[in-house]
């Protein structure tokens, strides 16, 4: 039995975090026999590992000469607490500590670079950035060395094959099951356990590069796929997957299962769950995939199964993303005029913008779609130099932006089999006088997301939630 296990930033955060982790991977070997667990940099309060890198390294291409020296220093105490804090002098301390000494020192020297040229190129954010899981993967290796379980640290640069593509490369799924079989495969019959870097991958070339949001996620995906593993379990700070943002609604819970689909939804509309490419492996290969609270082991936490046909249901959770704009484009000259839909987001992507949200009336009088708030100037004027003609002849009548909205997203796979889900909602909503400013709804998919103005979002969320 083959368990791959992730844990997050917070999962290996201070020498406490690592102790527990620790305690984790030693009662899953025991369980599972072959264990892999993929580690995140170390998530400090109040600064994050890799927050501190990234800042060295902006600052330092924007002429600061300085801060980048800073958070050199601040890495130091971090890393050199957590190991004050689990090895003990006469074992692993010193090597380890030399060892994160190094990783540092290459740190100051890219970004001192960087500050020299005046130039951050992605290739080098990929070096700068992942060195954050580098140092925590040795760490914890170390710990569990001495506390009798054998493990080893292992950059993914000898085992996630990737493409160019810096800052979001994609795995070269073929070459990383070679290169996953003959250096881990090894390893696990020995009963040791590899404590793999997340979020870094190398090029065919031997150049490091990260895997780009929620790289980490991803990397376990990847070794469970290429080892076949029976189950991947991400281990992060909440109970699994909850059925809104606590923050907005006190009464969230988790989620004991969720469908591909019903996650892809989610992440979408800004849940805080997996990105939807990062567990693609595991469903692809029918690989269970659970999401668990290194804080409260104990707990089953969600546990994502592929898409099913036919199943009935409710509401399984509700999300929102704030801070968007609607921009509409109508006219009378639009109805049945083809190509304005293709023209308008031809002029959209121009600029590089993402849309959220498309809803057309069926009269083809008007096309509404949302975009962040910070961009509908910018798509605005790309709109209006596409179609000044239509403009000047008024067929299109005005293109305008309503400012401060959010999408509320509501999400069941089986929302879609279940008569009257819609009418409980604009019910609910109505009830509480929230007004929905537009609606958008596949004939097959299992969300329906709802526009409403950015004031009325935490009643909006908290309303629907009443639902579940």
């Amino acid at each position: 039995m083959t368990l791959v296990m992730k844990f997050g930033g917070t999962s290996v955060g201070s020498a406490a975090a690592m102790r527990e982790t620790a305690v984790l991977i030693q009662n899953a070997q025991a369980e599972w026999g072959q264990v892999v667990a993929v580690a995140s940099g170390m998530g400090s309060k109040p600064a994050k590992v890799t927050d501190l890198l990234l800042r060295g390294a902006h600052t330092a291409v924007s002429g600061d000469g300085e801060t980048y020296k800073q958070e050199a220093e601040r890495l130091r105490a971090i890393h050199y607490e957590a190991i004050d804090g689990l090895l003990a002098p006469e074992g692993e301390r010193q090597s380890i500590l030399a060892e994160n000494e190094q990783f540092i020192r290459r740190f100051e020297r890219l970004c001192q670079a960087v500050f020299v040229l005046g130039e951050l190129t992605p290739r080098a954010m990929d070096a700068i950035s992942g060195m954050g899981e580098q140092m925590s993967v040795r760490i914890l290796a170390a710990y569990l060395r001495q506390t009798g379980v054998p493990a080893e640290a292992i950059d993914a640069t000898e085992l996630v094959v990737t493409d160019d593509n810096f800052q979001a490369a994609s795995p070269l799924f073929d070459r990383t099951a070679e290169k996953v079989e003959a250096r881990l495969r090894p390893l696990l019959q020995q009963n040791i356990v590899p404590i793999v870097t997340g979020f870094i991958g190398a090029a065919e070339t031997g150049v490091a590069t990260t895997l780009g949001r929620g790289g980490s996620d991803f990397s376990a995906a990847i070794l469970g796929q290429a080892l076949h593993a029976n189950e991947v379990w991400i281990w992060t700070d909440v109970d699994g997957v909850m059925s809104a943002d606590p923050r907005l609604v006190t009464d969230a819970r988790s989620i004991p299962s969720l469908t591909f689909r019903e996650v892809s939804e989610l992440a979408y509309y800004g849940a805080r769950v997996l990105h939807p490419k990062t567990i693609r492996p595991c469903v692809e290969n029918n690989i269970p995939l659970r999401i668990k609270n290194t804080f409260h082991p104990d707990h089953p936490g969600t546990v994502v199964v592929p898409d099913a046909d036919g199943v009935n249901g409710g509401i399984k959770a509700v999300t929102a993303i704030n801070c968007l704009s609607l921009i509409t484009v109508e006219g009378k000259g639009m109805i049945g005029v083809p190509g304005i839909a293709a023209r308008t987001f031809g002029a959209v992507a121009q600029g590089n913008v993402s849309v959220l949200l498309i809803s057309q009336a069926s009269s083809e009088q008007s096309i509404c779609f949302s975009t962040p708030d910070n961009t509908a100037e910018a798509v605005i004027a790309s709109l209006e130099a596409e179609f000044a003609q239509e403009l000047a002849r008024r067929d299109i009548d005005r293109i305008w932006a309503q400012r401060d909205v959010s999408i509320v997203t509501i999400v069941g796979a089986g929302m879609r089999g279940t008569p009257g889900i819609a009418g409980r909602i604009f019910s609910a909503l109505g009830q509480t006088g929230v007004n929905i400013i537009a609606i958008a709804q596949g004939s097959s998919e299992c969300s329906i997301s709802l526009v409403v103005d950015g004031e009325e979002t935490g009643t909006a969320v908290a309303r629907v939630h009443e639902l579940i």
